[in-house]
């Protein structure tokens, strides 16, 4: 038998219309999520796995918003032991685990992290960032993950340092600090990974559909593509929309903090084996990160600057962040990259709950769970590690407060599609970086180019024809900048994505084309 995906867990621009349809026939559902970020999407796959009806409506793509945008790290945090927020740190210790563990071991690897000690870092700080590794360590233990996945920290020699990150600057560096963490291959498709599962336990996930309207008894949605408004009768909705939350529920109030990031060609990181952390100077618990990436390239983060006025759909770096980054990681490089050697940046936006003045930097990333006074329930604030619980709050509450019969909380235990063990996916037959991508579903991406092995050639960044079509089929793809911007991440890159933007066009061509012929198979609607 060829390879497939799970039953159930393609997206696609056909079974968006079919969902549709069925909606407009059957507009009465158990819970309505407005938002398609890991949090939106991990609220519909807990809800669908408790057995409630649910519906997902999202008005850009999946993994639109900040889900793409972050660091790409599932960690315990550092800085958050630094700053003495040893809940949340306890809380992503926990959730690190599920993740490596059970939920996605296929898209999560671990990650050696260097905190390099050179003048600037002083005794007193090298010990407080040493105490923080150490409780680390026991939230690690704590939370049940074994050193033989994320091995314990240690105090690494200067040679050994220089090993790990040849660009470290050598005067002054008396050895450095090496922890491990936990790094997502793609944190989008992590989005996507939890949309599909969620689909296949019967959520039915609308992209390109607008949530216009709520209350605590259902939402108006425009579907985007089409113009068509259909009214669904929700006994739950609930606002995971992030920074956008007050647009449906007004007494909500935010204090947006732009993260930034930079992209760096790997050919300045030659020999590069670790990430690395950096202390920001005149912060005891900010750092920055270089942050190297399986397709060879280097992020460097990150900001936490507070943003006002109005929320862009897709906030910008601004030149303020970009040249603060280049000087910071400059500060512990032997060549300190310039701005012509950025080949990319990109920000997103923390949706952290407004306590009262001071920094942004100070807000805790701790999520609340909000009842408003039409009865939506809101959902802000946390991080893209805790997620998932962030997810079984919100439904606990939507079930409370609607009394809907509902099972108990599944995620803590259920795989998303193409989960499985390091032991067997090591024994899968494909490409590494498939696997990486893809996990146990790497052979149906394959299959992909059956009778067409030009697909299977990278086109650009790595990217392969196959996925492309893989994500037409099965993704949820609709358009262009689906695939270039969040299936796969080649719009990081200006000149990537314009080398792969014909291939996406056809991918998309042939879904369309695929469909039509479908369609003229089928006979029409109500025919026995």
């Amino acid at each position: 038998m060829s390879p497939s995906p799970e039953t159930g867990a393609s997206l696609n621009a056909a079974r968006r219309a079919r969902d549709l349809d069925r909606l407009a026939d059957r507009p009465d559902v158990d819970l309505l999520v407005a938002g398609g970020g890991v949090t939106g999407a991990g609220i519909a796959l807990d809800a669908a796995s408790r057995g409630l009806r649910v519906v997902l409506a999202e008005k850009h793509d999946l993994a639109f918003g900040t889900s793409r945008w972050s660091s790409k790290l599932v960690h315990g945090g550092l800085r958050y032991l630094a700053a003495g927020q040893v809940g949340i740190a306890r809380e992503s210790a926990r959730e690190r685990h599920i993740l490596l563990s059970r939920t996605a071991p296929h898209l999560v690897r671990a990650l050696p992290m260097l905190l390099p000690l050179h003048p600037q870092t002083g005794a007193l700080q090298a010990a407080f960032t040493r105490t923080g590794l150490l409780l680390g360590d026991v939230l690690r233990l704590s939370a049940g993950t074994p050193g033989a996945r994320l091995p314990p920290s240690r105090r690494v020699s200067r040679a050994r340092a220089l090993e790990l990150a040849p660009q470290l600057r050598p005067d002054g560096l008396r050895g450095g600090q090496l922890s491990y963490d936990g790094q997502l291959v793609d944190d989008a498709r992590l989005v996507v990974a939890l949309a599909r599962t969620a689909a296949a336990r019967g959520a039915t996930v609308l992209t390109r559909c607008a949530v216009e309207e709520a209350d605590g008894g259902g939402a108006l949605l425009r579907d985007r593509l089409s113009g068509a408004a259909l009214r669904v009768r929700a006994r739950a909705v609930v606002n995971a929309t992030g920074v956008w939350a007050a647009g449906l529920a007004p007494d909500v109030r935010l204090r947006p903090s732009r993260g930034s990031h930079l992209v760096l060609p790997g050919r300045l990181f030659p020999g590069l084996r670790a990430a690395l952390t950096l202390p920001v100077p005149g912060h005891r618990a900010r750092f920055a990160l270089v942050l190297p990436q399986l397709d060879g390239g280097v992020y460097v983060g990150l900001t936490d600057e507070p943003v006002a006025g109005p929320v862009p759909d897709v906030p910008e770096p601004t030149e303020d962040d970009i040249a603060f980054l280049l000087e910071t990681v400059g500060r512990a490089l032997r060549t300190p990259p310039g701005r012509a050697d950025v080949a990319g940046a990109f920000a997103g936006l923390r949706p952290l709950l407004d306590t009262g003045p001071g920094a942004s930097a100070d807000l805790s990333r701790r999520h609340a769970v909000l009842t408003s006074p039409e009865g939506v329930v809101t959902v802000v604030g946390g991080k893209l590690t805790t997620y998932r619980r962030m997810a079984q709050d919100a439904v606990d509450t939507a079930v409370a407060r609607a009394r809907l019969r509902a099972g108990p909380c599944r995620t803590r235990a259920l795989p998303l599609v193409g989960a499985a063990s390091p032991a067997e996916l090591r024994r899968i037959r494909a490409p590494r970086r498939l696997v990486a991508r893809y996990g146990a579903e790497a052979p149906a991406v394959l299959a992909e180019a059956r009778g067409r092995p030009c697909l299977l050639e990278p086109l650009a960044a790595g990217v392969t024809g196959a996925e492309l079509r893989w994500a037409v089929r099965h993704e949820g793809a609709l358009e262009a900048a689906d695939l270039l911007e969040r299936r796969t991440r080649a719009a990081l890159v200006a000149e990537d994505a314009a080398a792969l933007d014909a291939a996406a066009r056809e991918a998309l061509a042939e879904g369309a084309r695929a469909e039509a012929a479908g369609r003229s198979r089928r006979p029409p609607r109500g025919a026995g």
